[in-house]
């Protein structure tokens, strides 16, 4: 299975500074790709690291591929993305429309259905 993480640098988990939160967010993203054979798509041979913090980057990445849809897409949860989707919509929308399901280590499986509604 392939897949992409995606993680907010600026989300807070509970009461932990975001330095800290990023490193809990990107260590059980890693774990959980791990444990579940989530091999990591590299869109653009350029980028740094394995996992994305921009979802623009993201979409633009996403936008310049020509395999279709993506296995999987990794969340810590869909709150760290709220801000985003309240802010960009539609943007979430093409995001989420790359990938057969989203996978949040806080809130379990997201449902095609729920991709939609958030």
């Amino acid at each position: 299975m392939n897949g992409i993480i995606l993680i907010n640098p600026n989300y807070a988990i509970n009461d932990t500074s975001r330095q800290e939160s990023f490193i809990i967010q990107k260590t059980l993203l890693s774990k959980y790709a791990e444990e579940n054979n989530i091999q990591y798509t590299i869109l653009n041979p350029y980028q740094i690291h394995s996992f994305y913090t921009i979802p623009h980057a993201l979409l633009y990445d996403l936008n310049n591929i020509k395999e279709g849809v993506l296995d999987c897409l990794l969340l810590y949860s869909m709150n760290t993305q709220s801000r985003f989707i309240g802010m960009y919509p539609e943007k979430w929308l093409a995001i989420v429309s790359f990938f057969r399901n989203i996978y949040t280590i806080k809130d379990g499986l997201t449902t095609q259905e729920e991709k939609i509604s958030s």
